[in-house]
């Protein structure tokens, strides 16, 4: 049994931000942190004061965090950053939203001493003799991650303890968020004030300026003297919260941010639901009326089917019934589809699920198609018009020394341009019919036979090519070239000019999608220049398609491509800069250097070159902990650490400079995931270095010592390439079954309200009754498994509460 917290985010626009540049702009932002830490950066978006992102992100979190903030900043490339505002939500707002936060949402100003982190390491006892305590004590032992307040990345900390009027100080750890202090205070016991409060408060020392809130404990303690003594790690709060006179004038932010909390039970729970789905498409391919997986259909909403389209689709992957899935849905699609036309061009449950299967199965192949030419436009940002009305003279330069351009210039020569990235993608889709993916080829083979067996007709002749264009070219190639970062093609937004080149592209690659020039060149007859390219795509789009349904692969091949599905494709590359330390001392100078580096099912391997021979190897298993590094380490925000063991037991550190915080935490993500099965992992680590003769962290001299920090394994990014997980599917599907289980039982009684009618049909009748059964009852078991368990659980936290009060 595990938990999991799931962070769906969604980061829309903002609007009305103040101006932060002398330009009378800005150019905005956004960071996510969970409890501070910084897991997510958006896009910059150059001189505007309402920016659109529209990114989206799911993070996997340990069910231990509190809140999750977003701090808007302005990007400034000569000095720091400006901080425009924040917004923050702590987990208990979004846990009584389970349908999630959907909104506008107003900026506040970020105040020091709201921004606290940490933990503090506490024993706190009541001394007297007998039974009559008449002493306080109070041992501070150590802190971890404290707030970084100096300009050397650290903080000089020391603690102040109040009590009854009275305090006492700390001495002060010198550049250090992990100080270890281990001294007691002892105050005298006030039995008069029953609800006096033990006030821990945590300072950074400055010689200079006045001394910087690192955060503060409260104790109550009229409630510690039942239990005598309280020892552990204690989060740090805020101090009183300042009214701010920038309220309502920072702008606002548009978000979407939705939690699930799930409890996932063993296997063996979850095995009577997946074999049931897998008999449903099954006993469809033999003829039968497909059942649940119509139910199904029929009952999920609009807002919650692409969710389910996701877990479904990777559910079927893993039992290898992907291909029999898609069928089932689109026989159902075409049994309600009577106008060709508009053959899957709504949001049902079977475009979803195709939009979803292409993600997950396609994403490599979308990269190595569409990656040249996305680069290559990136990198000329030629100016790109056709549209006379839109047509810009001063950003189009000159013909020559001193003429200007013409509109019919521009308009010719960006026609040219539009032609030469044109041809040169319908070279590469048609190139790529040799390397895609054999699971896609099958879906769309598939897909183009059925629609040909349902609309045979000579003047339906196109219907089959447009089945698989809608998806092909309309839901994923043409999306993909508009937003390139969406798919992970480029890593940040594209500028206006680019972008507008980009989105002429997909217009023409949408038109040759739709088979169908007339229609785009009579609403936007501007295009008609690109008319004989658009012609030309068409036949070439259709020969690639009669190329990809025409494959006819060996089994061997089908069931290979099969289980890399269904063992998920772990697998991430780059080039990092890496430094490897065993003994030795790290350097002065920059100790890192720059390789390619790879992640694969079993091993991590690095190497000079791309293409050159993989030379050093770390076993995943052998992977303890995978954390990130102080900035002041190495200068550098977005250092990571792998510590590894050797067969001897000596352990190994490899360092990992990454070029900017998402590629930290993608890397971060891939290998916590990777590694997810290790069984010697570690609870504590060093964020610092070993350098001196002493962790730069917390002054520990013992270069053994265990660590000043817990491991974060939780928090990771949800990515396409991520490995599926078969229980974590199952329990999404059986939470969404059960939450429609009233409406499914309705259409169930109606539709076998209509089959009664049909006498010869009872043998189908009969079979759906078994189906429909089975489901309830399974899930009326699954509801009583996780009963059981939150009874279990509650039962153990009320005897954490007894034995603390005995």
């Amino acid at each position: 049994m595990a938990k999991r917290s799931t962070l769906f985010i969604r980061i829309v626009e903002a609007k009305n931000l103040p101006i932060k540049d002398i330009t009378g702009s800005s150019d905005p932002y956004c960071i996510v942190r969970i409890d501070n830490e910084a897991i997510i950066r958006t896009a910059t978006i150059w001189k505007t004061l309402s920016p659109f992102w529209g990114e989206e992100y799911n993070v996997h979190l340990p069910p231990s965090f509190h809140t999750v903030s977003l701090h808007v900043m302005d990007e400034d490339s000569l000095s720091r950053d400006d901080v425009i505002g924040k917004v923050s939500i702590s987990k208990e707002a979004l846990t009584s939203k389970p349908q999630g936060l959907d909104g506008w949402m107003n900026l506040t100003e970020i105040d020091p001493d709201e921004e606290v982190q940490g933990e503090i390491h506490l024993q706190i006892s009541l001394l007297g003799d007998g039974d009559v305590p008449h002493k306080l004590c109070c041992r501070v032992l150590e802190a971890r991650d404290l707030a970084k307040k100096d300009r050397n990345g650290a903080s000089d900390p020391f603690v102040r303890v109040r009590y009854n009027g009275k305090s006492h100080e700390s001495a002060v750890v010198k550049k250090s968020c992990y100080p270890r202090w281990n001294e007691s205070f002892e105050f005298e016991l006030d039995d008069t004030l029953a609800d006096s409060l033990l006030c821990v408060e945590v300072w950074d020392w400055d010689l200079v300026s006045r001394n910087d809130f690192l955060g503060k404990v409260l104790f109550n303690i009229n409630r510690l003297q039942s239990a005598q003594q309280e020892e552990g790690w204690f989060r740090l709060g805020p101090d009183k919260p300042k009214h701010s006179q920038h309220e309502g004038t920072l702008g606002s932010l548009r978000l979407q941010l939705r939690l699930r909390d799930e409890t996932v039970l063993p296997s063996s729970h979850y095995q009577p639901l997946t074999e049931l789905l897998s008999q449903s498409v099954g006993t469809h391919l033999n003829g039968n009326w497909p059942d649940l997986i119509m139910l199904i259909d029929e009952t999920t909403t609009s807002e919650n089917r692409q969710e389910v389209a996701n877990n479904l689709v990777k559910l079927f992957l893993g039992q290898g019934l992907i291909k029999e899935f898609l069928d089932v849905l689109f026989k159902l699609e075409l049994e309600k589809t009577t106008e060709p036309n508009t053959l899957f061009r709504s949001n049902s449950l079977a475009s979803k699920s195709m939009e979803s299967f292409l993600k997950v199965a396609g994403m490599q192949y979308l990269h190595r198609l569409l990656g040249p030419t996305i680069n290559r436009i990136f990198e000329e940002k030629k100016y790109v018009e056709l549209d006379p009305n839109k047509v810009e003279l001063k950003d189009a330069g000159c013909t020559g020394l001193h003429r200007l351009h013409t509109e019919a210039d521009v308009i010719q020569q960006s026609s040219s341009l539009l032609q030469s990235y044109l041809s040169e993608l319908l070279a590469a889709i048609l190139q790529s019919a040799s390397y895609c993916p054999l699971l896609l080829c099958q879906a769309l083979q598939q897909l183009y036979y059925r629609v040909q067996a349902c609309f045979p007709d000579p003047e339906y002749r196109k219907v089959k090519f447009i089945a698989v264009t809608s998806f092909l070219c309309l839901r994923f190639i043409s999306p993909a070239i508009m937003s390139p970062k969406l798919f992970h093609l480029r890593e940040k937004h594209a500028d206006a000019r680019t972008s507008r080149t980009l989105l002429l592209l997909a217009k023409a690659v949408q038109t040759i999608g739709n088979l169908d020039t007339l229609v785009c060149c009579s609403k936007e007859p501007w295009m008609i220049p690109l008319q004989p390219a658009i012609q030309q795509g068409i036949s070439q789009l259709k020969d690639f398609i009669t190329r990809l349904v025409s494959c006819h692969d060996s089994e061997d091949l089908c069931l290979q491509t099969r289980m890399s599905l269904q063992c998920g494709t772990m697998e991430k590359e780059g080039f990092l800069f890496l430094h490897k330390t065993k003994d030795k001392c790290i350097p002065m100078t920059s100790p890192f250097k720059k390789y390619y580096v790879t992640l694969s099912k079993d091993t991590l391997s690095y190497s000079r070159t791309q293409h050159s021979k993989k030379t050093s190897f770390i076993s995943l298993p052998k992977i303890r902990a995978v954390e990130k590094v102080e900035e002041k380490c190495f200068g550098s925000p977005n250092v990571m650490q792998i510590i590894s063991s050797e067969d001897s037991g000596q352990q190994e550190t490899l360092y990992l400079d990454c070029k900017s915080v998402n590629e930290l935490n993608q890397w971060l993500s891939a290998l916590r995931k990777a590694c997810s099965h290790n069984t010697n992992t570690m609870s504590s680590y060093h964020p610092g270095i070993y350098k001196a003769d002493r962790w730069s962290c917390c002054h520990q001299k013992e270069k053994t010592d265990p660590g000043c920090d817990k491991t974060r394994h939780g928090v990771t990014l949800q990515e396409w390439y991520d490995p599926l997980d078969p229980d974590l599917e199952a329990q999404l599907i059986y939470r969404h079954l059960s939450s429609v289980q009233h409406a499914m039982r309705d259409k169930y009684y109606e539709l076998i309200k209509q089959e009664h009618a049909d006498e010869a049909d009872s043998d189908k009748d009969h079979k759906m009754v078994d189906g429909v059964t089975r489901l309830f009852t399974i899930l009326q078991d699954l509801h009583e498994a996780h009963a059981a368990v939150e009874e279990k659980e509650r039962l153990k936290n009320k005897n954490v509460f007894l034995e603390l009060q005995t």
